[in-house]
């Protein structure tokens, strides 16, 4: 017997469709890269996506073809979003920090028909056009090219039907380690982790909501923010570049509430602030995710009256798994001891689930006290399976998926990452977190970033040693630091050496890319 409800397929052109119909004047605002600002709207971003789900039928375009984007964040980027999955096909938008093997490899995976793209990124187009063996038709953004591509058709159109089970989006891992693997989105499990994340415990958005979201359209699904913005009727507000000059322009001139961006982001908007003598400008939300963002970051963010969102995720859950969310008792706590909850990497909303277990021993689960560290393990309604064309899942029989990441997890859910399983140093049969060190570390006020890899000792396996940037005009020495966190980590976490750089290497995602640092000490001998 089935249940006497109304069903609908859960697909993402009911969020557009409900963005326009109940909100059809919030806007959709844009900086261009030429400095000119563009408005649009719910109503418009809907009409414009029917307009592009026409032109993708008369190329010919069939159910879960691939549309690719290579492209950063505007308002004809999100037309993309409704236009590729409003026509049934799957909307791929690809990094265009990786490198060309990566992008020959993502590409010719997928089995791209139609590439869109902006026009700063040419160069990659006509560099890569003939190894991309599968694209038949290349678009740009830019100079009217797109508006009169989708211009040629009136938008009086139907969407295309079919299972809330159907892809629906294509994003790619960075690939720090082989070639990049596929995470083919649902329909449906859009719409679950976008029911997830519009929750006061989660990004906490409503009609009032004027969000930035600085992390980019082509890394892990934007976060949500397309999906979960039009179905509360939420204002966006984008920055084609992201000039933290700009940024702050855009916060102030729009209204800007809610912002959302990996730790990178809020180092340089602070830098700016520095620099100009500037307050920060009056949001009350700042999201980040990525990787760690640091206390001394968290505790200036608060200080300014500033509600912070600690998330962890990956590519492989939509990205959003955990959030950090006030606990009952938090008017009862002191400041320090709310910077220091909100380091953490939050606890599971419903629909998401965790647990760690034995770095030794997978089959063990460990308790949850706030003490014992393992490799953290995620499953859920949007948390993948199996990656795109892969021969077996990635996750286990049961859902679980081994995320690399190290954590420990508290009597209350609260996930600690302490590492990932690759970049953990092992001394004298210890675990150091790198990312404890690096943390405290960057609370110094000459420290720009900071990383930390181990190198190899003969008595001990393995010594941590700090890699350092410093801030424009800084001279903090390497005794200045081990100094500074003699009384803030333990101390044979000490690290033996403290070496100075111009930059740190990153990832494509804006990650420390720590196969690199270690390749680029490779061979370094610790000071007797």
């Amino acid at each position: 017997m089935l249940g006497a409800m109304q069903h609908w397929e859960l697909r993402v052109s009911g969020l557009i469709d409900h963005g326009a119909r109940e909100h059809p004047t919030r806007e959709i605002v844009t900086r261009m890269a030429d400095g000119s600002t563009e408005r649009t709207n719910w109503s418009g971003v809907r009409r414009d996506a029917l307009k592009m789900a026409q032109a993708l039928s008369r190329f010919g375009l069939k159910a879960q073809d691939r549309v690719a984007t290579l492209a950063m964040n505007h308002n004809r980027h999100l037309v993309t979003w409704y236009g590729a999955t409003g026509a049934g096909g799957v909307i791929h938008t690809i990094n265009p920090r990786l490198f060309d093997e990566q992008l020959d490899y993502i590409v010719n995976h997928a089995e791209d028909r139609i590439l869109i793209y902006d026009a700063v990124f040419r160069p990659i187009v006509e560099r890569m056009k003939p190894r991309w063996k599968s694209v038949e038709q290349y678009i740009c953004f830019d100079d009217g090219e797109f508006d009169a591509w989708i211009g040629a058709h009136d938008g009086d159109g139907e969407w295309v039907t079919g299972s809330e089970r159907d892809p629906c989006m294509l994003c790619y891992t960075s690939g720090t380690t082989g070639n990049p693997k596929g995470v083919l989105y649902e329909h449906r499990s859009n719409i679950l982790h976008t029911l997830y994340s519009i929750q006061p415990s989660a990004m906490s958005s409503d009609n009032r909501s004027v969000i930035m979201p600085v992390v980019p359209m082509f890394h892990a699904n934007n976060w949500g923010f397309p999906w979960a913005a039009p179905a509360v009727g939420a204002k966006l507000v984008y920055c084609q570049t992201n000039d933290p000059v700009w940024l702050c322009e855009l916060m102030r001139e729009e209204g800007v509430n809610v912002v959302g961006g990996v730790p990178t982001v809020w180092f340089a908007i602070f830098q700016h602030l520095d620099a100009s003598g500037q307050e920060l400008p009056p949001i009350h939300t700042a999201m980040s995710g990525g990787s760690a963002l640091p206390r001394s970051v968290i505790a200036r963010l608060m200080a300014a009256g500033v509600r912070v969102g600690h998330a962890w995720g990956m590519t492989e859950t939509s990205p959003v798994a955990t959030m950090t969310y006030e606990t009952p008792d938090w008017d009862e706590k002191s400041f320090d001891e709310k910077v220091a909850y909100k380091a953490l990497q939050g606890r599971a909303g419903y629909g998401s689930q965790v647990r760690a277990v034995s770095l030794d021993d997978p089959t063990v689960e460990l308790p949850r006290d706030g003490k014992t560290a393992g490799a953290l393990q995620v499953r859920g309604h949007w948390t993948i399976q199996r990656y795109f064309k892969a021969e077996e899942d990635a996750a286990g029989p049961e859902g679980w998926f081994d995320t690399g990441d190290v954590a420990l997890i508290h009597p209350d859910g609260s996930v600690q990452l302490t590492d990932r399983t690759k970049d953990v140093i092992k001394s004298g049969g210890e675990w150091i977190s790198s990312v404890d060190l690096e943390n405290a570390a960057v609370a110094h006020p000459d420290v720009a970033e900071a990383a930390a890899i181990g190198v190899p000792h003969p008595r001990w396996d393995e010594r941590p040693i700090l890699v350092v940037v410093r801030k424009q005009g800084c001279s903090v020495s390497g005794e200045d630091l081990s100094i500074f966190l003699a009384d803030k980590v333990a101390k044979w976490w000490l690290p033996d050496a403290v070496e100075f750089v111009d930059e740190i290497p990153h990832t494509a995602s804006g990650k420390i890319s720590k196969k690199d640092l270690r390749d680029q000490f490779s061979g370094y001998i610790l000071p007797a």
